[in-house]
């Protein structure tokens, strides 16, 4: 006999999917009917809650495929607008990653620098459908003669194009603070002095991750929202840490999950996936993602209802101990202190600012919420859950 009141599977959900009967709500939504209802009866009642993401997230990338030349020529370095590829992958095979600055980018010699292209802005521009130059060296060989190529490609030239980042979506993250005399910059954004500014990088009670905190209904193969188009999990992130603090209601209290992501960069949209230049630290990629949550049973349900007030994590110095390995915070906050606009921090108050956007996670969530309710996308059972330890 099952532990829970309300048992439903995939294959029940998605029937009525099919069948337009699904319900079929946000992870904002789900708070409120939680709160009401009682996680028992907003299981009967929901089937899907949707959640989303849209920020920063610089372990990303593309593989392309750029086409045999005539004669054929094995890359060994190549270039996209003057951006350096990995090439030791096979002939005119590539990957590109968010983070890879211009050749000739000044990086941090004028400090602080602007990196104002890099691997990230390349990915948003072949979704743009904007032009790209390659260029290809390699050192001949006799079923490969030809040494250089150059040539402009868009992303429809491109014979394969596949997006995959190797994590996230990150559960939790820090929340920034600077304790030093002078003003820092990090992939947290800029950092004043004396503790003047905290930054933080969560969508809170929207994010995928805070829905399902014990990865109960994600994993191999899972289908999400990626970057505007349908995309898929294929395992669990690097740095994924699922024994990290939690709180009672599971969601964790510091930097935890992670995700592998995939999906078809022919099908997405430059709205889902931006360029963005780091002052001081570097070029990355704003990557919009978003998964659905099958409510199988209330435990379910009461993951997907927890709310801001309910979800914390803690205040870290970037001036010294993150970037010493310190072990060590300046207390704990809640999301919804974070998103109110301020915080204390040793006694006084420092207002703070998000690198993560709640308006793209909102639209997000709604979008998926959409498709699923137009019959446009189901859920796929993952065949391997991610690890929870």
């Amino acid at each position: 006999m099952s532990e829970y009141k309300v048992n439903k599977t995939y294959e029940e959900i998605n029937a009525r999917i099919k069948a337009g009967e699904a319900v079929v709500v946000t992870a904002e939504e789900m708070v409120g009917i939680v709160k009401k209802k009682g996680p028992v009866e907003a299981a009967r009642t929901v089937d899907v809650v949707t959640t989303g993401t849209f920020s920063p997230m610089c372990s990303s990338g593309a593989f392309i495929n750029f086409g045999h030349t005539k004669p054929t020529l094995k890359a060994s370095k190549v270039w996209l607008n003057n951006v350096s590829a990995y090439a030791g992958l096979a002939a005119v095979d590539i990957y590109i990653g968010a983070t890879e600055p211009a050749e000739d980018d000044p990086l941090n010699k004028v400090f602080p620098g602007e990196f104002r292209y890099g691997g990230g802005h390349v990915i948003e521009d072949l979704v743009s459908g904007k032009e790209i130059v390659l260029k290809a060296v390699g050192y001949g060989t006799d079923c490969y003669p030809n040494r250089q190529l150059e040539k402009t490609v868009t992303l429809k030239d491109l014979p394969y194009a596949l997006l995959t980042n190797p994590r996230n979506a990150y559960q939790n993250y820090n929340c920034a603070i600077n304790l030093s005399e002078k003003t820092i910059y990090t992939y947290m954004g800029t950092l004043k002095a004396q503790g003047r500014n905290a930054n933080y990088c969560s969508a809170g009670e929207l994010s995928p991750l805070m829905n399902d905190p014990f990865y109960k209904t994600i994993g191999l193969g899972t289908r999400i929202f990626l970057g505007g188009a349908v995309g898929y999990v294929t395992w669990h992130g690097t740095q994924h840490n699922p024994n990290a603090m939690r709180s009672d209601n599971g969601t964790t209290r510091r930097p935890a999950g992670t995700l592998m992501v995939q999906g078809d960069l022919k099908e997405m949209s430059p709205r889902w996936l931006k360029g963005i230049s780091m002052q001081g630290y570097g070029s990355t990629l704003a990557v919009g993602l978003g998964i659905p949550i099958p409510v199988l049973n209330e435990e379910m349900a009461a993951y997907t209802g927890v709310a801001d007030d309910q979800i914390f994590t803690q205040v870290v110095d970037y001036s010294h101990d993150y970037s010493h390995g310190i072990v060590r915070n300046y207390g704990e906050v809640s999301y919804a202190q974070l998103k109110s606009g301020q915080i204390e921090v040793n006694g006084k108050m420092v207002p703070t600012a998000p690198l993560s956007s709640v308006v793209r996670a909102r639209e997000i969530a709604e979008t998926l919420k959409k498709w699923i309710m137009a019959k446009d996308f189901f859920l796929e059972k993952p065949v391997k859950n991610i690890p929870q330890k």
